[in-house]
């Protein structure tokens, strides 16, 4: 009689420790199968030089030789992740499939998906929670609602935290349930990209970074941030060992930036439609200038203001932007050339390192004041005071707009004040009132 397999599959959680659906899968004591795929659906929009991609084939060679030691492999495919699941219930004999939930619309299809063809086979198709604290129902108002102000939210949060904090789990006891199979791992290739010049930096998730939060983390010219999102994003770390950590510092800003993610991703898997409609119906009378020009110069950090430059210039350089100049870049595309959200937020998708549809799409809105808890419209960043308060010295704009003082440096694309008085008319005569 053939063995009885589990399969694992890896998607937003690119480790071994501390892994809830793997560990699970290990405490059944059946040989467990680890698997990735590189999903075609999603990989077909990339560049063939994308970063993400990069970084997750590195993780996953990572996961891979660890588990060589182990005398097991990881199962890595390209494809359709319901092709690549028919493939395989036909080479090994799968009694389940576990895996860890996520909550992005086309996640949730994707797995419906798959469910209903595991089922086909009586195969059963376990998922669990691993990438938040809270998920979905569990903080939600009095009335069983969700929550669609931040404050409320996070004071729920925290409290439920306190009472029920989650111990990080501990796979190492039973790496000898993994699967003994040898499979090669692919290249980059293989998959059909390329190298990238832009790497993910390590996070540097420190005491003394996190006890610095508040002090630190609105100057981009500081190393004051984590750089934790692209490894939260792809579960590089368990968003449980973030959170022992902030618990430990007596200043609780770093634990709150973890929940402004989970308030993201439960608002993203109670209102989907968010993604593509303003959250707030009433401004959608707005009438977007939408300027092609005016769009190309902000993208390519030629706006004639220099922190927005900066911030443009530093994200198509290296993927990464200071969480600040977000806000600065994003409220200058909405407010002063008046261009739709939706427009910067798949620029930011196609070039962030950590970009997570929630987030993402979360942030966009609040800035736009299109969103939950959102900025009021009003709110309307003047570049030039957030550059004397944030980066007084030029520092930050000096490594990334070295030219800012040139000549060649180009002119304002728009007067702060005109474009100002211009998004307070635009706004009050799109309001649905």
């Amino acid at each position: 009689m053939k063995d009885n397999y589990i399969l694992f599959w890896h998607r937003r959680d690119l480790r071994i420790e501390d892994n809830i659906g793997l560990y699970n899968a290990l405490l059944t004591g059946k040989k467990v199968i680890p698997l990735f795929i590189f999903d075609q659906n999603i990989l077909d929009k990339l560049p063939k030089d994308d970063a993400r991609v990069n970084f997750i084939h590195d993780e996953l060679q990572n996961i891979h030789n660890t588990l060589s030691k182990l005398g097991s492999s990881l199962i890595v495919k390209h494809g359709k992740p319901i092709e690549v699941m028919k493939q395989l219930i036909n080479t090994y004999n799968i009694s389940a499939v576990y895996t860890n939930r996520d909550y992005e619309p086309y996640a949730i299809a994707r797995d419906k998906e798959v469910d209903t063809f595991l089922s086909s086979q009586n195969i059963e198709f376990k998922t669990f929670k691993d990438q938040v604290i809270f998920e979905r129902d569990e903080i939600v108002k009095a009335d069983g609602k969700p929550y669609t102000i931040y404050t409320p939210y996070s004071k729920k949060w925290l409290a439920n935290l306190t009472l029920n904090m989650y111990t990080s789990i501990n796979c190492v006891d039973h790496y000898k349930n993994f699967a003994k199979i040898t499979v090669d791992f692919p290249s980059l290739e293989a998959i059909r990209f390329t190298t990238s010049s832009i790497k993910v930096i390590p996070h540097t998730m420190t005491k003394t970074i996190i006890d610095a939060y508040e002090e630190t983390r609105n100057f981009p010219a500081i190393a004051g941030t984590s750089k934790l999102s692209p490894h939260l994003r792809f579960g590089t770390i368990s968003v449980r060992k973030c959170a022992q950590e902030g618990l430990k510092s007596e200043n609780n800003t770093f634990l709150k930036e973890l929940i402004w993610r989970e308030f993201f991703m439960q608002i993203l898997w109670h209102f989907p439609k968010s993604v593509t409609h303003n959250f707030k119906s009433k401004y959608d009378g707005i009438t977007w200038r939408n300027n092609e020009n005016d769009f190309k110069a902000w993208c390519e950090g030629k706006t004639g203001y220099p922190i927005v430059d900066a911030g443009m210039r530093e994200l198509n350089e290296s993927g990464y932007m200071h969480n600040r100049v977000r806000m600065v870049t994003a409220s200058f595309l909405c407010k002063h050339l008046l261009i739709d959200w939706k427009w910067g937020e798949a620029y930011f998708a196609k070039k962030l390192l950590d970009f997570d549809l929630a987030q993402n799409v979360g942030n966009w809105q609040w800035v736009a004041g299109t969103g939950c808890d959102s900025a009021p419209y009003f709110r309307i960043f003047n570049p030039t005071s957030q550059v004397q308060k944030f980066d007084k010295a030029h520092e930050y704009i000096k490594t990334w707009v070295p030219d800012y003082q040139e000549l060649t440096y180009p002119t304002p694309i728009v007067d702060h004040k005109f474009a100002r008085e211009r998004c307070l008319t635009a706004y009050k005569h799109g309001i649905n009132n």
